[in-house]
């Protein structure tokens, strides 16, 4: 599949879905019309029998029925109304993305962000324009948390290729299942869905002594005890004008005794519920689509059986637990207010709760945790769809040394137009690229090009490249690090503190580091024998990877390390007083610079 067959699908697809909301948008806008005629129809009979004595009841029944029965279709095509527009705006984002019109869209994972992570602000993670805007389609608060949590693995041991490779099939897999992607996204009553995963996981793992098995018919008997005498003592009151109120409020005082006794029990047991299950009947559709579908990726397959590993089908007991929940809710209703005490509302409400728990319980983090991988998974598949000529990258075999080769290596989050495709190798003979260069001539573009990619690979997507080969790669990076006046923290320190972390790092296998304008924050003569100092421990640790920096003094970095570095450069034309980039990475040193030639451009005198 090409890029313009991609295109051509979604427009088709984009074409049919907008027809269909059309269609939805006048059918709903005279089902409207047509409950609101029954509706003045019923008021009409209803001024009619109260004027006259006429019509008979059954009139005023049968149109009753009719405004009830057209008020669920009414709702039904208006929830169809619904997932059309989904499916609209599902498309319209995709040829956004497709078109490079993604920015300023969609879910930017800003809540995710990790400041003192080893990579996440210098590869652009988070925020407008960041990588998890552009992939993430999930519709759940637990699938966003999946992908960002996958986004900020600092790297892939020897023996997670296994799972990458499983992540690359499953990936592959549902790229070729748009009806899939569309439904998932599609399903359920609500377009966002915040339930909260590790809310629910800490409810579901609650210890509550409530014995229902035992108290369960005790208090269905209470409940029907206070029901009947408060029906005998109203008749009674209505046919004699004097009725016994004493059985109803001897028992009512029982109820209200009993539940004061079990009050901290149910407190606990619906703490923290209501904020945990928002939307969960939503949750329970896109797991019944899940488990509808018949996978062939071993991954997918193995998420498919999780689903069905209770008593019950993930969807229908997450259904059951939506009910639940509402029901929880409805205590705060006036008139359930009334009957909670007679009828022992809460009470039964907290057995039925108990019952989920000890039937479902030991599967609720599993469920939870396959909904958020297999939103995790319609992301990246959604995004090699979109994407359709970045290829899967290669892994070397469990063990082999840092390498990555690239060729044709472009920046995932920059246009195709804008995008300079340039390709490298690191490892053997030239484990560092130490790349020179002028201002804005693309050497931390290269550094983020490079990072974002191997990020890519190691999370199981395709990558923005021709060929790449690599073993399982920790990454660290040094590009975008930031002074904290608050933490009382210089640039300089917290620059050579993020260098320890990724130093830290690459004492556990494989590492890539990246590293632009190394050393800035200090004199020549200290940046030159810390840089030296910083290579030589990387290069005993076994890692690759890229130096960026302004000082040619550092260059010479290639002969203290024969064999082991090579100096790339970018350049630049300064002509007619405008300056050009062609941004192409070429060997050895720059001969060029521009800084003088900009400070002249914008009028300063030097």
């Amino acid at each position: 599949m090409t890029s313009s067959e991609s295109a051509a699908e979604y427009a088709q697809r984009l074409a049919a879905r907008q027809q269909s909301a059309a269609l939805l948008g006048r059918r709903h806008f005279r089902m409207g019309n047509l409950r609101l005629a029954v509706f003045v129809l019923l008021a009409g009979l209803v001024f009619m029998m109260i004027r006259n004595g006429r019509p008979s009841a059954w009139w005023l029944l049968a149109g009753f029925v009719a405004f009830l029965v057209l008020g669920i279709r009414h709702n039904r095509i208006q929830d169809d109304m619904e997932k059309a527009g989904r499916a609209v705006k599902w498309y319209r984002q995709g040829q956004a993305r497709m078109e490079d019109r993604w920015t300023g869209t969609g879910d930017t994972g800003q809540e995710f962000r990790a400041p003192d992570h080893v990579y996440a602000d210098d590869l652009d993670l988070f925020g407008d324009g960041s990588l998890f805007q552009l992939l993430c389609v999930a519709r759940s608060r637990i699938g966003k948390e999946c992908l960002a949590r996958r986004l900020q693995w600092p790297g892939a041991s020897p023996e997670r290729i296994a799972q990458i490779e499983a992540w690359q099939a499953a990936v592959a897999e549902l790229k070729m299942k748009p009806d899939l992607r569309e439904a998932v996204f599609t399903a359920g009553e609500n377009e966002t869905i915040n339930a909260d995963g590790p809310g629910l996981k800490q409810w579901a793992a609650t210890v509550v002594s409530l014995e229902y098995r035992r108290w369960w018919p005790w208090a269905l008997l209470l409940a029907a005890l206070n029901a009947a005498t408060f029906i005998y003592a109203a008749r009674s009151f209505m046919l004699t004008g004097s009725a016994f109120w004493t059985p109803f409020i001897l028992l009512l005082v029982t109820n209200g005794v009993i539940m004061y006794r079990l009050r901290k029990r149910m407190e606990t047991l619906m703490a923290g519920l209501d904020k945990a299950s928002h939307n969960l009947k939503s949750i329970a559709d896109v797991l019944e689509l899940i488990e509808g579908h018949k996978f062939d990726a071993p991954l997918l397959r193995s998420l498919h059986a999780e689903l069905l590993t209770g008593e019950l089908p993930a969807s229908r007991a997450i259904e059951a637990l939506g009910t639940l929940c509402d029901l929880e809710d409805s205590r705060h209703n006036m008139v359930v207010r009334l009957i909670d005490l007679p009828l022992l509302y809460t009470l039964h409400l907290g057995f039925a709760l108990q019952r989920w728990r000890l039937r479902h319980s030991a599967h609720i983090a599993t469920w939870l945790d396959t909904l958020g991988e297999f939103e995790t998974l319609i992301s990246l598949a959604t995004y090699a769809y979109e994407h359709p000529e970045d290829p899967f990258p290669e892994f070397l075999s469990p063990g082999a040394p840092a390498e990555l080769q690239v060729k044709d290596i472009g920046h995932p989050l920059l246009s195709g137009a804008a995008c300079v495709r340039n390709s490298l190798s690191l490892g053997g003979a030239s484990r560092i690229l130490l790349v020179s260069g002028s201002n804005m001539s693309g050497k931390s573009t290269l550094l983020r090009a490079v990072g974002v990619n191997t990020l890519l690979a190691t999370i199981g997507a395709p990558v923005r490249a021709t060929f790449m080969r690599l073993p399982a790669l920790s990454v660290g990076a040094s590009i975008h690090v930031s002074d904290s006046l608050r933490k009382g923290v210089s640039h300089f320190y917290a620059e050579i503190s993020r260098i320890r972390q990724v130093v830290d790092l690459s004492k556990q296998g494989p590492a890539l580091f990246l590293f632009d304008e190394i050393l800035q924050g200090t004199n020549s003569h200290d940046r030159r024998a810390g840089a030296q100092g910083i290579v030589n421990t990387l290069l005993k640790n076994g890692a690759i990877g890229l130096i960026t920096t302004h000082d040619l003094s550092l260059t010479a970095l290639e002969e203290a390390f024969p064999g082991h570095i090579a100096n790339v450069h970018f350049q630049e034309k300064f002509e007619a007083g405008k300056l050009s980039f062609d941004y192409r990475l070429r060997p050895g040193v720059v001969t060029t610079s521009n800084g003088v030639e900009l400070m002249k451009s914008v009028g300063l005198d030097v």
